[in-house]
C-alpha cells in the first residue's frame, strides 16, 4: 500500500511539473501569471489535491512559483543561482566527474569567447581588464588568486552576452572556483606557473580586444592544455628545479 501511494505521488508530481513546464515553454504562462486553483488543477490533471499541494510546495522551493495569501499560486522567475548549489552537491560526490566537468567548462568558455569577440562592449573590456590586473596582484595567494582566475573566465562568459552560456557556467561556479584555487596552490611548487598565469590571461584578453575569435579560441584552448600539464606534473611529482633548489 505504501509503495502504491509513493508511485501515485510520483506520477502526480510529474503531471503537475509537466503541466507547468509545457505552458511555460508554449508561452501561455509567464512570470507574474496566476495558476488556476488547486481544486481545478487537481481535477484537470486527475490527481488528488494533497498531491497538487505538495507539488506546488516543491516548485516553491525551486523558486518557480510563489504561493501568496488570498491570491493563490503565482509563476515567478526562478533564481538560477540555485543550480550552483545543486551541481556542486550532485557532482562533488562523484570523484570521476571532475574531468567531465572540466570538459564542459572548455566547451562553454570556448564558445563564449568566440561570441565575446563579436558582442563584447566597453564595460565588458573594462571588467576583463580589472580581472586581469587582479590575477597579477594575487599571483602568490591561493584563495584570492583562485577567485581572480575564476572572475576573469567568468567575465569572458558574461561578455558573450549569451544568457544560456552564462547560466550553465554559473551553475558550475562552485566546482570551478575549487578548481581554480587548487591550481593556484601549485604555484609554490611550480614558480614558472606565475609567468604562465599572467601572460596567458593577458594573451586571451588581447585576443578578445582584437575581436579575433580564431586567435581567442586557440589561445584559450592552449591555456587549458598547459594548465592540465601542470596538474599532471603535480600528480607525478615533477617539481620545478627552481623550486627544488630554492
Amino acid at each position: 500500500m505504501e509503495l502504491k501511494r509513493a508511485t501515485e505521488g510520483e506520477k502526480g508530481f510529474e503531471k503537475v511539473f509537466a503541466f507547468l513546464r509545457e505552458r511555460l515553454l508554449a508561452g501561455s504562462l509567464k512570470p507574474g501569471d496566476r495558476l488556476i486553483s488547486e481544486r481545478e488543477l487537481a481535477t484537470l490533471l486527475g490527481v488528488s489535491r494533497p498531491i497538487v499541494r505538495e507539488a506546488l510546495r516543491a516548485l516553491t522551493v525551486l523558486g518557480i512559483v510563489e504561493i501568496r495569501d488570498r491570491i493563490g499560486t503565482v509563476v515567478t522567475r526562478p533564481d538560477v543561482s540555485v543550480l550552483n548549489d545543486f551541481f556542486t552537491f550532485a557532482l562533488a560526490q562523484q570523484a570521476d566527474m571532475l574531468d567531465d566537468v572540466m570538459q564542459a567548462r572548455v566547451a562553454i568558455e570556448c564558445q563564449a569567447i568566440r561570441l565575446a569577440c563579436e558582442r563584447a562592449n566597453i564595460a565588458d573590456f573594462e571588467r576583463l581588464q580589472r580581472a586581469l590586473a587582479k590575477i597579477g596582484e594575487t599571483i602568490d595567494e591561493a584563495d584570492a588568486g583562485g577567485m581572480a582566475d575564476f572572475d576573469f573566465h567568468r567575465a569572458i562568459v558574461v561578455a558573450s552576452h549569451s544568457e544560456t552560456l552564462t547560466v550553465l557556467h554559473g551553475s558550475l561556479a562552485g566546482l570551478l572556483t575549487h578548481s581554480h584555487r587548487s591550481r593556484r596552490e601549485l604555484v609554490q611548487a611550480f614558480p614558472s606557473m606565475k609567468t604562465y598565469l599572467i601572460d596567458d590571461h593577458r594573451r586571451i584578453f588581447e585576443a578578445v580586444i582584437a575581436r579575433d575569435p580564431e586567435r581567442a579560441d586557440a589561445t584559450l584552448r592552449k591555456h587549458f592544455a598547459i594548465g592540465d600539464e601542470y596538474r599532471r606534473r603535480a600528480i607525478v611529482g615533477d617539481i620545478d628545479k627552481t623550486s627544488a633548489s630554492g
